[in-house]
């Protein structure tokens, strides 16, 4: 389903006039009691001209060749959920559709477009950032294939942020093309769903409240990589090397990542979930209806919430649409304390696994997913080891297989690290591998959580462990997605799953009994969250340093911890390479700022964290968050 050029031309100009109308004379008290009307009139032509997206039919079809070009060199797959793209065809027609796609890699948008182009869809229209527009020629290109362009950050500027405001509502309400944007904000480095923005929802949602729409449609899109493009500068970006600047030349460059294998990727389109429905029963529009046209609406409390709810809703959606990859598997179990592996192995002092016990560990963890109910790519056709020796081929530059039959993260062939570079090197090994790991990490989350605080309790009983569960969850909000105020829902489902899975795993008349908190598998869901729970200790220790109401720049603090971190390793104090990864520092900031250990201030000159006197309180109750390996067999 293509438009012409004309109606595209058409739309656009139509979009433009009417925020231009709107935003030159109704905001123009945004400038001061002697705004200028006039020079208020041109700001917004140019923000729109800066902005606007400009579909060309002859662009649009050299792109898709293009992109089947790549995508063919790229993988061995792309999979779709028909059936999705189905629903989304017939609702097209009816109202606004917004599709939400999971953020993973810059490929996103584009695999998005061309399936769109693929199922005669209309293309979308999407939000960018600014990063591409500098691109010469790709930026033209993109605009003229339905990207439209966003500052990263325009809080500041009111006028700005009423003009983009107005452009994205027109197109929603004009309703021609999908609206396109990534919940998420940025790119997920660590490969895990990342805290949704408000922002631009609550942009969407605003047609509907002044009842301009009968109705909304939202499409969560989940987009799984069984490899992920920018899987190196991803690990490095979160060790702390700077994101190099997006560039045409640097595309160009780029070009070597076409000679390797990345597997398969998939899409799947969710059924489309109606605005009108969500809103209805939870608040009243009536008020917002009747809000004259030239005024802005304000974010009532009430109004923010329902956001807030509606954005995780979103973003849960996504996670469940996700597929587990044999990479993913493997890099959980690898990761792995060899010690504390999933079921007892024979790893050794050699270092890796031996790949018998790495089947069998495979085996063992395929069981667990399959009991949780998500999906998998699996080649039923082929034998567990032809898969796993596959899979291990494709991903040689992380890990090798020895002539011994050992299966070994390249990291363990190196000696103990001694300087900064080499603790580095090993990291960014470390993270990519993990960042497979963490794309499943959202269905063991809840379980997890339920069997670590049932060690903290000592006990089964339901009072001191949903305790601790509910903090185990305000701790790690910005780590892993739950929806508000469910925090009883999420605790009996991971109780569920967590005797549902031990029992699969260790029948009743095991040594294993399924209620109780020692099992292997309890300790395995402990291991996988560790590296976080590290972390957040390796923050608070060096919080505690500092002196009681001292204050550090954001900046200065996040390279003070990484500096912490990385004598920590040098000295031997800890062994967990993820306490490099900076993107945890600013989660844990956020949570301990939440939790009152510190106190966030917003200056001119940027955000400052002043300690408090809750930080020894808290610090204590993230301390508290041994490793299984430190717990006795039997509590």
């Amino acid at each position: 389903m293509l438009a012409s050029p004309a109606s595209h031309l058409a739309q656009l100009d139509a979009v433009k006039t009417k925020a231009f109308k709107i935003i030159g004379i109704a905001h123009a008290e945004m400038a001061g009691e002697d705004g200028d009307t006039e020079a208020l009139r041109q700001e917004a032509q140019s923000i729109l001209r800066e902005m606007g997206h400009n579909q060309g039919m002859t662009v649009v079809r050299t792109f898709a060749f293009m992109l089947s070009r790549i995508f063919k060199a790229l993988f061995r797959h792309v999979r779709v959920n028909e059936e999705g793209v189905q629903r989304v065809q017939k609702v097209v027609q009816e109202c606004p559709i917004v599709l939400l796609p999971s953020h993973r890699s810059y490929i996103d948008f584009l695999l998005m477009s061309f399936l769109c182009y693929s199922y005669d869809l209309p293309l979308p229209v999407i939000a960018a950032g600014m990063d591409f527009q500098g691109m010469r020629l790709v930026g033209e290109m993109l605009q003229a294939s339905g990207a439209f362009y966003m500052r990263r950050s325009f809080s500041n500027n009111p006028f700005y942020w009423a003009v983009f405001s107005e452009y994205v509502q027109a197109i929603v309400r004009n309703g021609d093309a999908p609206l396109e944007f990534f919940l998420e904000g940025t790119r997920s480095r660590s490969n895990k769903s990342l805290s949704p923005k408000l922002g631009l929802l609550s942009i969407v949602m605003e047609p509907l409240l002044r009842a301009q729409v009968f109705d909304a449609l939202l499409v969560p899109v989940s987009i799984s990589y069984e490899r992920i493009l920018e899987e190196n500068l991803y690990a490095r970006e979160l060790v702390g090397v700077p994101k190099p600047k997006e560039s045409t030349s640097g595309l160009l460059k780029a070009h070597r990542i076409l000679q390797n294998d990345y597997g398969s990727v998939f899409v799947y389109f969710h059924p489309p979930m109606s605005l009108k429905s969500f809103i209805s029963g939870r608040l009243d529009i009536t008020p917002f209806s009747m809000t004259p046209r030239h005024m802005a609406l304000r974010l009532s409390d009430t109004l923010r919430v329902l956001v807030h709810h509606l954005a995780h809703s979103v973003v849960l959606r996504q996670q469940h649409g996700m597929v587990v990859t044999p990479w993913s598997l493997l890099t959980t179990l690898l990761l792995q304390a060899p010690s504390d592996h999933l079921f007892p192995t024979s790893c050794n002092s050699e270092g890796g696994v031996h790949l018998p016990d790495l089947l069998h560990d495979v085996r063992c963890l395929r069981t667990v997913i399959t009991k949780i109910g998500a999906m998998q790519d699996w080649p039923d056709a082929q034998s567990h080891e032809a898969v796993v020796l596959s899979t291990l081929a494709m991903n040689s530059s992380l890990v090798t297989l020895t002539k011994e039959g050992r299966v070994l993260l390249n990291v363990d062939k190196v000696d103990r690290p001694k300087c900064r570079d080499d603790i580095l090197n090993r990291a960014c090994t470390v993270l990519t591998c993990a960042a497979y790991r963490n794309h499943i990490l959202h269905l063991f989350v809840r379980p997890a959580f339920v069997a670590m605080a049932q060690r903290h309790a000592g006990s089964v009983e339901d009072g001191p462990t949903f305790s601790h569960f509910c903090f185990l969850v305000q701790l790690f909000s910005e780590e892993f997605i739950f929806e508000p105020g469910s925090e009883r829902k999420d605790y009996e489902e991971g109780l569920s799953l967590l005797q549902r899975c031990s029992s699969l795993l260790y029948p009743l008349d095991s040594q294993h009994h399924p209620s109780t908190i020692t099992t292997n598998f309890s300790v395995f869901l402990g291991q996988i969250f560790q590296p976080f729970c590290c972390s957040y200790q390796m923050v608070c220790n060096y919080l505690l340093t500092l002196e009681h109401g001292s204050m550090q720049k954001e900046s200065q603090l996040l390279a003070s911890l990484q500096e912490f971190a990385l004598q920590q390793l040098l000295e031997g104090r800890s062994t967990e390479l993820e306490i490099l990864a900076i993107n945890v520092y600013k989660n844990a900031v956020a949570s301990l700022s939440r939790l009152g250990a510190l106190r966030r201030e917003r200056r001119k000159d940027g955000v400052w964290f002043l300690t408090t006197s809750q930080l020894h309180h808290v610090a204590d109750a993230v301390a508290s968050l041994k490793p299984p390996s430190q717990l006795p067999a039997k509590l």
